[in-house]
């Protein structure tokens, strides 16, 4: 899979799956067709390659030993949700926040979601996946859309990642400026200098989050958005007709054990411990991965620099599992076969949500084989001046990510690209904030994410929501769309200023 760049036709993949996944609103049909035709290109136009190279990019996936640890941890979300479930853990959090007045209030619902994801802020699929299953029973009790849900775990997990160096966003990020930094391309300053100096540039995430506030607290609602909430709200339908849900009937429908009673410790317990073990893992690969690299008196950012993200997202789901297995054998809910069972059971539900992650892994790997964004970037390059440098840095990273489905694989793109631009519009004198182009390409990575039906982070906020996919994509959309059109015109004010 060796990576040429294909001109105009390397975009055609994405453009492909996008538009079917649209058109059809059949998400894992769109990306098998758009993988097969990122293939036949590669293939030079012939069909039979074409095929050949598209089965093979499935089991590539599988190669990634990141990519196959976020597979396993979605798997494992499934036994988790559906243990918690049974054993009464999600009933007893239901019976012990309905003993407080803003449980019974759309608005303080929507606010646990939001003040959830500010408060977990150390990986984004974590994020998601404890706020959507905290918040899933009440805003079903409370008929508010899993659209909403979706849209709030969603805008509250990656653009609050992107303000803090210490978690797996700013240990890839502070990993790519030390490789810029390296070659020279930084001057005097440090990659988390650089970074810090992002926080308070990053317009996208700056309009983002505070959105999901007015949103939640003004019950401001437009688009498609609009009719899902009046559906739930006057029909009682969390759902629509029709939907697809990415997390089996199974989980969700499921009842508590009978005759059990109804505990906290049951869900807590083990989200708890999922996140310090998140916390923990970060710590162990990171000091392993410095000792690996030889790095003579490592400092903290070295360890950060150094952690692997999956691998203790791993950790924590298989903690909060264990943990849950530990208090239901104590107090006796469950039989081992019963566990099997449930565990199996769990397992097999997240199956959709599993084939869609490796359809997203995979159409980033033809993207990439046919250089899909280095081409993108390259288009922008004769027409950029001082002023202009921000906000079409922002527009390309965001059309990047849209196409691609992948921030972090953008990141990696994006910041070769632009820091060295960056230094040699500044070789004589400095006209181009550096920080602000940065964060040009932080909050278009995210942009573009929270926009495209083929991002694994917009997938995985669909599981957390056990939302439809696609209604979750085109119910965001809008609001997405709302705060780039603003970050595209502060990043012109700026160039400006």
């Amino acid at each position: 899979m060796e990576n040429q760049v294909y001109g105009v036709l390397s975009i055609i993949p994405p453009l492909i799956a996008i538009g079917m996944a649209i058109a059809t609103r059949k998400i894992i049909i769109s990306l098998l067709v758009g993988i097969w035709t990122g293939w036949v290109i590669h293939a030079g136009g012939n069909p039979l390659v074409g095929s050949a190279e598209t089965i093979e990019a499935m089991i590539h996936v599988f190669t990634d030993a990141g990519e196959t640890r976020i597979i396993i941890f979605t798997m494992l979300m499934g036994t988790l949700l559906l243990l918690m479930k049974r054993s009464g853990g999600i009933d007893g959090f239901i019976k012990w926040v309905s003993r407080w007045a803003w449980s019974n209030s759309r608005k303080g619902v929507q606010l646990l979601t939001t003040f959830i994801g500010l408060g977990i802020f150390f990986d984004g699929s974590i994020t998601c996946l404890v706020s959507g299953t905290v918040s899933r029973p009440l805003y079903d009790r409370l008929k508010i859309s899993r659209e909403k849900l979706a849209y709030i775990c969603d805008s509250m997990s990656a653009p609050v990642s992107l303000f803090i160096p210490f978690n797996s966003w700013g240990a890839l990020i502070l990993m790519l400026l030390a490789g810029q930094a390296a070659a020279g391309n930084l001057g005097d300053e440090t990659p988390l200098s650089i970074f810090i100096a992002t926080i308070p540039l990053n317009f996208y995430v700056l309009v983002t989050v505070p959105m999901v506030f007015i949103v939640v607290l003004t019950n401001w609602n437009f688009g498609p958005m609009k009719e899902a909430e009046r559906r739930a709200s006057e029909e009682g339908k969390v759902l629509a007709d029709g939907a697809m849900p990415m997390v089996d009937d199974e989980i969700i429908k499921i009842n508590m054990k009978e005759g059990v009673e109804p505990l906290l410790r049951n869900m807590m317990v083990p989200l708890v411990g999922m996140v310090m073990m998140l916390i923990i893992g970060l710590a162990i690969t990171g000091i392993s991965g410095a000792k690996a690299k030889g790095i003579v008196d490592p400092d903290i950012m070295d360890y950060f620099n150094n952690a692997v993200a999956s691998t203790a997202v791993l950790w924590a789901v298989i903690t909060a599992v264990l943990l849950n297995l530990i208090l239901t054998l104590q107090q006796k809910i469950f039989s081992l076969k019963e566990i099997g069972d449930l565990s199996l059971k769990g397992s097999s539900g997240m199956l959709p949500i599993a084939i869609l992650l490796v359809l997203s892994f995979a159409i980033g790997d033809v993207c990439d084989a046919l250089g899909t964004g280095i081409w993108a970037a390259a288009q922008i390059q004769p027409l950029l001046t001082p002023v202009l440098v921000a906000p079409l840095v922002f527009v390309v990273t965001a059309a990047i990510a849209f196409s691609t489905g992948t921030s972090w694989g953008t990141f990696a793109i994006m910041i070769s690209l632009a820091v060295p631009l960056v230094a040699s519009f500044n070789a004589d004198a400095a006209v181009v904030s550096l920080p602000l182009v940065v964060s040009a390409v932080l909050g278009g990575g995210v942009f573009g994410d929270h926009c495209s039906p083929i991002s694994d982070t917009s997938v995985i906020a669909s599981m957390a929501a056990a939302s439809d996919h696609m209604d979750h994509v085109r119910t965001q959309l809008p609001y997405a769309l709302v705060a780039g059109g603003i970050t595209t015109i502060l990043y012109f004010i700026a160039g400006i200023l």
